[in-house]
């Protein structure tokens, strides 16, 4: 082999920056994933993994491929989460504030700050089309709402520990160099945001990260939509169970049990009568935009419903107050007379 040859050889060929962008582009619903998890926001999530795009665009030619792409982008995505995090106070649900309010029309107080709240995440925006059935069931688990918010009570870099090594299978050393740490210090961060994990009744065995598929509810579901547009709320509390959870952020009143949950739906609530439901999935579970229906006759958005099932019946129904989560979910801003 002559000399010119041997230095040829030597010399790595750069990645093609057409072929690198596409890849990139491939990422983006595992890194809105990543970046839900970590902020417990589907909007600031949004925004998360556009400037990691941007920066990893900007930073592209000096990307020399000794370390994998997924990698690369994953450290940048880890830095713009946490710059988010650094001063704010964790995302929350109304549980968070405090014991079960009163089914009474004077307990309601004014709204919290948008920003004061976990928000519920599209599947769609975080399962790749065409993902395998496996890693869509893991997207899917580790969206949901209970698991989300128990995460906001970790400092962000053990969230960072924990999301990468539980959810996404890093190995302790990748996730070391990720964050420009030890092995050890990597594993004691682990350790210490399980604990915080368990103290919130989220472990390995975790009721919903073993619950089935929302798919597989189809008859509950009918029978819940059906209850709820007829407003036959006795039907309606017979599918919950008995010590069913309710809660509408951002009003930071919650119901515990059905005779409470049915008490407001039949007095403060009762303004939901008329309403209709269509159907979506978020944070792993079935998920309902509800309609109000206007002296015009024409239902408009009102509140995003996420339910949280537990084997035949439903455990708790939260319901996001927010019409523009509608158009993040791709669900019409209103339904006409008659559709």
């Amino acid at each position: 082999m002559s000399a010119t040859t041997t230095t040829s050889a030597a010399v790595s060929t750069p990645p093609d920056r057409t072929e690198l962008e596409a890849q990139l582009e491939r990422f983006r619903a595992e890194l809105t994933g990543y970046s839900y998890r970590m902020l417990g926001s589907s909007f600031e999530a949004e925004d998360a993994v556009q400037e990691t795009m941007i920066r990893a665009w900007r930073a592209l030619d000096k990307f020399d491929g000794r370390s994998s792409l997924r990698s690369w982008v994953y450290r940048i995505a880890t830095n713009v989460c946490i710059d988010a995090l650094n001063g704010r106070k964790r995302r929350a649900v109304p549980m968070d504030f405090g014991g079960p309010s009163e089914p009474r029309a004077e307990n309601l107080r004014e709204p919290l700050p948008d920003d004061t709240w976990l928000e519920p995440m599209p599947d769609a925006r975080v399962t790749p089309s065409g993902s395998d059935p496996a890693d869509t069931a893991v997207a899917r688990e580790s969206i949901r709402l209970a698991f989300v918010a128990a995460l906001q009570h970790l400092p962000p870099k053990q969230r960072v520990v924990l999301i990468l090594r539980e959810v996404l299978c890093w190995k302790a050393a990748e996730v070391a160099e990720l964050l420009g740490t030890s092995v050890a210090s990597v594993n004691s961060a682990l350790q210490r945001a399980r604990a915080t994990l368990d103290d919130r009744g989220i472990g390995e065995a975790d009721e919903a990260a073993s619950s089935p598929p929302p798919e597989e509810h189809v008859e509950l579901l009918a029978k819940y939509v059906a209850a709820f547009e007829s407003y036959d709320m006795q039907a309606l509390v017979a599918l919950l169970h008995e010590d069913a959870e309710q809660n509408m952020p951002p009003l930071e009143l919650w119901l515990k049990g059905r005779d409470d949950i049915l008490a407001w739906m039949l007095g403060p609530g009762a303004a939901c009568r008329g309403s209709r439901m269509l159907p979506t999935f978020a944070n792993g579970a079935p998920a309902f935009g509800q309609y109000r229906l206007h002296p015009d006759g024409v239902h408009r958005p009102w509140g995003l419903q996420v339910l949280r099932i537990e084997g035949d019946r439903i455990a708790g129904i939260s319901t996001f107050l927010d019409a523009k989560l509608f158009e993040f979910f791709g669900l019409p801003m209103e339904l006409p007379p008659g559709s």
